[in-house]
């Protein structure tokens, strides 16, 4: 498809043409409460994998699958080019959606889309239903428009039933089938723009490290007046390892911590300060009063493109009113990390472990539960795959794209790590599409331009995703 202003009106005539009849299809879809949170769901969790199944095969693509797992089951599609030298792309989502009922704030039924003012308002509009099917408008139109009687690229679908109940079976499912899913690159729709006015492409996201730590010391409440000052305390020793954390920049005090830590160049951060990002505003959003972080970076470095460590909950001792004198025997606090690329799971694993044996003294036994480990993932600036992401969301958009990171952890990095393939981010939702909240909504138009943008990635990776 070559890069010209009639081809990529004739793109846009093609999805602005079939808009309604698509619409229509996404709303087919959204009213199934395909909630994988919850077990009375499940059937409908399968009946939405088999409608797009099914809309997958009307769409053309001539192997269509449903993949069971011990829990939900995801959909495989795949459309081969043709061309022996094509590259093959992997497009990652998912069917499942978040809980959501009209009790929680919602104007109207969470699972009866209406459309209002150019928004469509469902559950899973933008989160993740809508972001997956405008791969079938898009692959549509890039066949139309090139005369193709299939993709550019070899075409792999990767739909999971999981994604908002943790994924606790995509790695094992994706080992499973590595073979089938082997690619080049990765494509990932369940992201988003940093708005309406400024689109977008992610480069990457963090990876994250969660775990308890249990700490034990007499073997049961003991007077504080009697024993206090001469034995060990839990609670004393879980706020000391809280304060011991981070140093006073701010920076995580874990020996061992930032080994590996991939820096974002100073080009990145030229590229992040770009960005039309309003402090104030964004506190709001954070409902804080004040940013603070590590020093020498700016708030969206730190929340982008650093390593970090907080406290989510200590507990111990005496919770109930007035006083109780005692030296408590158990205390608990619970830690995550997110992760920078470079940071390998394991080692910040056994980093925290060294850490906190070593603060904590004799007297006090400790057990460490580590869970919800994710590996971050990185694209550079300068891969040929991203620069066709970039080139064909320009098309679309017919402006600039920046570029943004995810502060948060998913199984991208899965597919990065067992497919061995880079992994791109394409989405069109926007921060006010209340992803997980009540009125959840996307952005026509801009479902529109996610469209435009599949219809000319293919093309465009064919061309330059090699170079």
């Amino acid at each position: 498809m070559s890069n010209t202003p009639d081809t990529d009106n004739a793109v846009r005539a093609f999805a602005d043409g079939h808009r309604a009849a698509f619409l229509a299809e996404l709303s087919e879809w959204l009213r199934i409460p395909s909630v994988s949170a919850d077990p009375a769901r499940a059937e409908d969790v399968r009946r939405g994998a088999r409608w797009l199944r099914d809309h997958l095969a009307a769409t053309g693509f001539p192997v269509t699958e449903i993949w069971d797992t011990p829990g939900a089951p995801a959909v495989f599609a795949e459309w081969p080019s043709g061309d022996p030298d094509a590259l093959t792309v992997l497009v990652y989502g998912h069917h499942d959606v978040q809980p959501a009922d009209r009790a929680d704030g919602w104007r109207t039924d969470p699972f009866e889309p209406v459309i209002e003012d150019g928004r469509l308002y469902a559950r899973g509009a933008a989160d993740d239903k809508g972001q997956v099917l405008f791969h079938t408008l898009g692959i549509r139109a890039h066949l139309a428009v090139t005369g193709r009687s299939a993709p550019a690229v070899n075409l792999k679908l990767l739909i999971e039933g999981e994604e908002e109940s943790g994924s606790p079976h995509f790695p094992e499912l994706v080992r499973a089938h590595a073979e089938r899913l082997g690619c080049d690159t990765v494509i990932v729709s369940d992201t988003g723009m940093w708005s309406e006015d400024t689109p977008t492409v992610c480069t990457g996201m963090r990876g994250l490290v969660e775990c308890q730590i249990d700490l034990h010391g007499p073997g049961q409440d003991i007077h504080s007046g009697s024993f206090g000052g001469a034995v060990p305390n839990p609670a004393t020793e879980a706020a000391r390892l809280a304060a011991a954390l981070h140093d006073d920049d701010r920076k995580v005090a874990i020996p061992g911590f930032y080994d590996g830590v991939v820096e974002p160049t100073d080009h990145e951060r030229e590229l992040f300060a770009e960005l039309p990002f309003d402090e104030a505003g964004w506190l709001r959003t954070a409902h804080s009063r004040a940013a603070l972080g590590e020093a020498g970076y700016s708030t969206l470095e730190r929340i982008w493109a650093r390593p970090t460590a907080e406290v989510n909950g200590i507990a111990g001792g005496y919770q109930g009113p007035g006083g109780k004198t005692i030296v408590p025997s158990a205390a608990q606090l619970k830690l995550s990390f997110r992760l920078v690329a470079g940071q390998e799971v394991e080692k910040v694993q056994s980093a925290v472990r060294d850490w906190a044996a070593a603060l904590i003294p004799a007297g006090i036994h400790h057990e460490i539960t580590y869970w919800g480990a994710t590996r971050p993932c990185l694209t550079p600036l300068d891969h040929p795959a991203l620069q066709s992401v970039v080139r064909a969301m320009g098309r679309a958009f017919g402006q600039k794209i920046l570029f943004t990171r995810e502060g948060g952890s998913g199984p991208a990095a899965d597919l990065q790590d067992i497919l061995g393939a880079p992994v791109l981010f394409l989405g069109i939702s926007v921060p006010s599409d209340g992803w997980h909240a009540p009125n959840e909504k996307v952005e026509l138009g801009l479902l529109m331009k996610g469209a435009e943008t599949a219809a000319h990635l293919w093309a465009e990776l064919a061309e330059k995703g090699r170079e």
